[in-house]
């Protein structure tokens, strides 16, 4: 099972790095990347939070290295994974999963991207500037996860 779980990671990762160069929002400093809160819910249903927050991590390193993403990509997408993975673990519900995820990247990663974009980017900007984008990014992405996970949920291949 372990095998199958790093395989998936793998997949997923892949993905997230590959489509980092093509579908992106820019938003000032930041580049909101939709496919990543897709992810995210789908790796916290299927994965857990460890696998999730694993996946984030390595989809934003990859695309800092290759110039495709921010400094920001770090904090909104590894906490919205970890709350996602978190509430679908203690509940089993795919709602609240996603809930989770738009939650821990659309405000509490708006919030941790301030610090970061002030102090390691010196990006002069107001504290609550990057929710709004952070949110409309993770609310896109978010819903379409869920809408993957019913479908894969119906169809058994999650069994």
């Amino acid at each position: 099972m372990e095998s199958k779980k790093i395989t998936l990671s793998s997949l997923l990762a892949a993905i997230g790095i590959i489509t980092g160069n093509v579908i992106f929002i820019p938003i000032g400093v930041s580049k909101c990347f939709p496919v990543q809160h897709i992810i995210n819910v789908i790796a916290a249903v299927i994965l857990g939070p460890g696998y999730a927050v694993a996946i984030a991590f390595c989809i934003s390193l990859m695309r800092n290295i290759l110039g495709t993403g921010s400094l920001l990509a770090f904090p909104g997408s590894m906490i919205g994974a970890f709350i996602a993975g978190f509430m679908y673990k203690k509940t089993k519900k795919i709602s609240l999963a996603v809930a989770g995820e738009i939650f821990g990247t659309g405000i509490l990663g708006g919030l941790l991207a301030f610090p970061i974009a002030k102090f390691i980017m010196g990006k002069n900007l107001a504290a609550l500037f990057f929710v709004v984008p952070f949110l409309i990014s993770t609310l896109g992405g978010s819903i379409i996860g869920y809408f993957i996970l019913k479908m894969l949920d119906y169809s058994k291949a999650t069994k």
